[in-house]
């Protein structure tokens, strides 16, 4: 990191003296590994590696963006020149602002070295076993369509011209399984996966089982008839959900008139039973860092509590148009991009009901293993219509299972619906949460 703060004093060097009245230099260098086995053999093995400057620079309240992979002086200097050029064709903005210098960053343990020391080989066995687990499970499992282990290390530097001067690295790991099982000509999908900080975290065993009882339950699947009836998802099918509510929540939406909560704050948008939090600095979080891709530092931030709206997410820009703090979500997708408004680790807050206690409590119902279509959903209207499949839940147990039927609403009703949050909250990836149950849907059926 030594090389990359020189990197990055020089290219605020430079901004200075052609002209640019502050600037900000974001260095990332990442690198990542996959590898996939299919019948205990290493299919592919993918090691990939990215370096570079995102460098942001303000003439006046113009800001001007460029980036290069090439981190020689020739070449950041060449960055410094097109960020400057483009600048000088941007329209002025008087929100266009850099951040000061906060008091602390918080301390989060975010770099695990077992994932570095690990041998390739050994990470090839998690993979291994994770496969002769789902299959180990039951015969019905007769296709591995995925195993896969994967790796990541990052390393961030972000100094401005303002006095901001930050730096840490991250890594995480972790398995995915994607599986089909077959009977009497019926074939069904199933899969798992689960991510960590930690390297000594990840069980293999467990995720082949999961992936493996995924498609087994879903074994002679068959529609049912149209109802309306209750209905429980099962945590990724919330977090699918949460994907569409995630871009709402966020101040440029709002700012954009593209946000179904504009105007809501205070309000009630959702069932007593529903808090959702986002959280940049969650311990184990695979989206947390001290900073965002701003150098603001990152934290908690309750945007529904109690089912009233309580506020959005915001970066620099748009806390400076709202003349509100930004809350850290200024993030990036890489160096080659300026940040934007965007959640970390997004969730739901779990209930203190058991996943099994909540179908118990359903006399008639749903439970939802799966949603297909979910890009078709309205994130503005929040209308959706997508295909699904579960089990069937009658007086209390689940029976049978369910495919080729459709479940239909609006996400904001669908909010101001749920009865029951369950205990169990489960992250995939950076969002997550529990399962819940909504009173009343619509279910197409035959």
């Amino acid at each position: 990191m030594a090389d990359f703060m020189e990197i990055a004093r020089f290219a605020l060097q430079r901004a200075a003296a052609i002209g640019a009245g502050q600037a900000e230099a974001y260095l990332n260098n990442s690198k990542e590994l996959v590898v996939e086995v299919r019948d205990g053999q290493v299919e592919t093995m993918k090691l990939a590696r990215d370096r570079g400057l995102g460098l942001r620079v303000l003439v006046g309240s113009s800001a001007g963006f460029a980036f290069t992979t090439d981190l020689s002086r020739t070449a950041v200097e060449d960055a410094v020149r097109q960020a400057i050029n483009n600048a000088a064709s941007a329209d002025p903005d008087p929100y266009r602002v850099l951040p000061e210098p906060p008091p602390a960053y918080p301390a989060l343990d975010l770099y695990d070295p077992a994932i570095h020391r690990a041998a390739v080989e050994e990470k090839i066995e998690l993979a291994r076993a994770m496969e002769r687990a789902a299959r180990d499970f039951d015969p019905r499992v007769k296709i591995i369509e995925s195993a896969a282990y994967q790796d990541a290390e990052i390393d961030v530097t972000l100094v401005n011209s303002l006095g901001v001067v930050a730096t840490y690295q991250s890594a995480y790991c972790g398995l995915y399984l994607s599986l089909v099982a077959e009977e009497n000509n019926d074939s069904q999908t199933g899969f798992a996966m689960d991510y960590r900080l930690r390297y000594d975290q990840l069980d293999p065993g467990r995720v082949g089982r999961e992936a493996a009882g995924r498609a087994v339950r879903m074994l002679g699947a068959r529609p049912v008839t149209t109802r309306r009836a209750a209905v429980i998802m099962e945590p990724y099918v919330v977090t699918g959900f949460l994907g569409l509510l995630g871009p709402g929540l966020t101040a440029e939406a709002v700012q954009k008139n593209r946000s179904p909560f504009a105007g809501k704050v205070g309000q009630k948008v959702a069932s007593p039973l529903v808090n959702v939090i986002d959280d940049g600095a969650l311990d184990g979080g695979i989206a947390s860092a001290p900073f965002d891709g701003e150098g603001v530092p990152t934290g908690r931030t309750v945007l529904i509590e109690g089912g009233i709206l309580r506020g959005f997410l915001h970066n620099t820009y748009t806390a400076a148009r709202d003349g509100v703090k930004s809350t850290g979500n200024g993030v990036r997708g890489s160096f080659k991009s300026p940040p934007e408004v965007g959640t970390t680790n997004f969730f739901i807050q779990p209930g203190t009901t058991s996943l099994e206690d909540l179908i118990r409590d359903t006399k008639q119902g749903l439970y939802v293993t799966e949603v297909l279509g979910m890009h078709t959903a309205n994130p503005i209207s929040g209308d959706f219509s997508v295909g699904a499949a579960g089990i069937l839940i009658e007086n209390g147990q689940l029976t049978r299972p369910v495919r080729g039927v459709a479940i239909a609403g609006n996400l904001m009703t669908m909010l101001q619906q749920v009865d029951g949050v369950a205990s169990n909250l489960t992250f995939y990836g950076g969002r997550g949460a529990p399962a819940i149950r909504v009173a009343g849907m619509s279910i197409s059926g035959h």
